[in-house]
């Protein structure tokens, strides 16, 4: 078991625990069973793209992941034994993880796989399904644990998950303008609003019918980076005669 201290390659926005347990199969092996959490987000605003920082849109969503990873230790690893407290290891894995993107208008939080920001669900678009709110990952992982006694252990690691989703930021494929109706009021609906936030610059919308929104050529994917402490469950040494 471990605590954590997560950092997103974005945008970091809490420190937070995670946990995991690794068994080790002799010096070199081991499998690692671990559950994170991560608060991810980003806006256009922070972009040095000028079309993106007009496009204007940004999220944030809470994420839980389960994954299971082997690791190998470039080093032999004996916890409590002098010349062998330390090594550099590589993990790699398969998880799941859960998203639901939200975004703020006029001070009011939505949720935005509901509102289909590309058409998703709508009638003008049926070949667009809304998004799933589970993924899969892939974690690989690169790192360093130190032993400090036969009980407590530190490291580092940072870690890249590719994934199956490119909704995690709610951009993906083109603008979808004719999927929204105004408000009974003739006003635009949040979906609307929401779907292209390039109006807020004070200028014309950019969200033309078939205009790229996001590159659906490439999955999302996200870094994770770690430092903690880990605890020995049992001894490495051989038992006393």
């Amino acid at each position: 078991m471990a605590i954590l201290i997560i950092v997103h390659l974005l945008t970091v926005q809490n420190l937070v625990p995670a946990f995991f347990f690794r068994k080790q199969f002799g010096n070199y092996l081991g499998i690692k069973v671990a559950a994170n959490y991560a608060r991810l987000g980003y806006s256009d605003t922070y972009s040095e793209n000028e079309v993106q920082r007009l496009r204007n849109l940004s999220f944030n969503t809470n994420m839980w992941e389960f994954s299971v990873s082997g690791d190998f230790n470039f080093f032999k690893f004996y916890p409590g034994i002098s010349g062998f407290t330390y090594t550099p290891y590589v993990s790699l894995g398969v998880g799941v993880f859960s998203y639901d993107p939200f975004a703020y208008l006029d001070g009011q939080k939505y949720f935005l796989r509901p509102l289909g920001t590309e058409g998703q669900g709508s009638a003008a678009y049926p070949d667009r399904k809304p998004y799933s709110s589970m993924g899969l990952c892939i974690p690989v992982a690169v790192g360093f644990k130190y032993n400090v006694n036969e009980t407590v252990n530190v490291f580092a690691e940072v870690g890249y998950r590719f994934t199956n989703s490119d909704y995690i930021d709610d951009v993906s494929t083109t603008y979808a303008p004719d999927a929204f109706s105004p408000l009974p009021d003739g006003t635009a609906s949040p979906a609307m609003l929401l779907a292209d936030r390039s109006v807020e610059y004070g200028q014309g919308p950019i969200g033309i019918k078939g205009r790229q929104r996001g590159n659906s050529a490439q999955k999302d994917a996200y870094v994770i980076a770690q430092v903690g402490v880990s605890f020995n469950l049992s001894s490495y040494r051989c038992p006393k005669f």
